[in-house]
């Protein structure tokens, strides 16, 4: 089995996933222009993207366990290609313009919920030991490259016009779809006869005694996207209302905080494939990475100071992510891995969901933004320290993880 050309087309899933929002970041002043919006307003056109993708992650992970992945990847790769050309012709209905695009970012999210939660779960079901740390952390690689190419490539499609980015999707869903149908054989559920009840029952038990593993990194992972997905949009507007810098060349500012993320989040996949006793020493130094550069974020000023700690701090991030990653789809049996691992997208998706709004309301008000993403990002740090202290910590990882 050829690891690579498989976890490709997978890839691609949280590829899609990640256009989904960071392609419009930095063609939002735009939109917001073209619609006469205000900023809360479109900071709702990113979240109407993910809080639908978040309460319906966990059904997903439901159907997939119990249909099988293909057929659910089939499905959400229908809706964001229904969602996404609804949002392509958005412009055309003028007043109504904006609500339309509405409810087809609602529908674009109902499919990005079946794309990196199953991909990961799919992963877990194909690969085993090193494959899967490998390929785990390719996915996040993926999610990175998405994270870098996605404003580029939205930037450049805006020159056209602002909804010319949303042609984009159908393009990278076909070639998923028919990838992933070609190359990849049956995938069966874990549970297929098995009733919803029962189902939650198996849940709760493969997770009561892990739990206290489990619910602390799904906060790892939201926290680290609320802070990524905010900072970017406050960036956004911060580049181009300072420096006036609009458009294609506004994309490659993002290109070093992700870019840092996603060159971080490929080392650290193949560094836990060789020596998977170091993933939860990553969890700790990404998290004092966040902490100390954006505590660092408080003192030093200016713009290249602003993008340099953001760089570092993202590449803490990426440090977090394949661990995370690793852990939780190794943690439970192919029958539950849907839902926990669904569980998990729906605490990464609320994450991303949740910046953009959040800063907004920070968005004239930077000093209070730089101390709330401090304390954020300490909590973070704090949490790979519960339930009872570093020693507990290391135990309960040694008994999920296999450390």
């Amino acid at each position: 089995m050829n690891v690579k050309k498989l976890t490709f087309f997978i890839g691609l899933l949280p590829f899609l996933m990640v256009l989904g929002n960071s392609m419009l970041i930095p063609i939002l002043p735009s939109i917001q222009s073209s619609l006469n919006l205000s900023a809360s307003q479109t900071g709702v056109i990113l979240s109407s993207f993910s809080l639908p993708a978040a309460v319906i992650i966990p059904f997903v992970g439901f159907l997939s366990d119990r249909l099988g992945r293909k057929k659910m990847i089939g499905w959400s790769i229908a809706f964001v290609i229904g969602g996404s050309v609804v949002c392509g012709v958005s412009v055309l209905f003028h007043e109504f313009a904006y609500y339309i695009l509405l409810f087809g970012r609602v529908a674009q999210g109902i499919g990005a919920s079946g794309t990196t939660p199953l991909a990961m779960a799919l992963v877990g079901d194909i690969f085993e030991d090193g494959k899967r740390a490998e390929s785990l952390g390719l996915l996040e690689v993926f999610n990175g490259i998405g994270k870098v190419a996605a404003p580029i490539i939205g930037a450049a499609a805006a020159l056209i016009s602002w909804n010319t980015a949303f042609w984009v999707f159908p393009i990278v869903s076909l070639i998923a779809y028919i990838g992933i149908n070609k190359n990849i054989g049956s995938a069966p559920s874990g549970r297929e006869l098995e009733s919803f009840k029962s189902y939650i029952s198996n849940f709760k038990k493969a997770v009561s005694d892990k739990k206290l593993v489990l619910f602390p990194l799904f906060g790892l992972g939201a926290i680290g996207l609320f802070l990524l997905f905010g900072l970017l949009y406050f960036l956004s507007y911060y580049i181009e209302n300072t420096y006036h810098i609009d458009g294609f060349f506004k994309g490659f500012a993002f290109l070093f905080p992700l870019g840092a993320l996603t060159l971080t989040s490929y080392w650290t996949g193949n560094a836990i494939k060789e020596n998977g006793e170091k993933k939860v020493a990553y969890l700790f130094l990404g998290a004092s990475m966040q902490v100390a550069m954006f505590g660092m974020m408080q003192i030093f000023g200016g713009f290249s100071a602003l993008l340099f700690f953001i760089t570092v701090a993202f590449s803490g991030l990426g440090f977090i992510l394949p661990a995370i990653n690793m852990i939780i789809t190794s943690s439970v049996d192919d029958g539950e891995r849907g839902l926990v691992v669904s569980i998990y997208g729906t605490a990464r998706f609320l994450g991303v969901a949740l910046g953009p709004i959040i800063y907004s309301k920070w968005l004239h008000h930077t000093d209070e933004m730089f101390k709330y993403t401090f304390f954020i990002s300490f909590i973070s740090l704090l949490l790979c320290f519960l339930p009872a202290g570093k020693r507990f910590w290391f135990k309960a990882m040694r008994k999920v993880g296999g450390v």
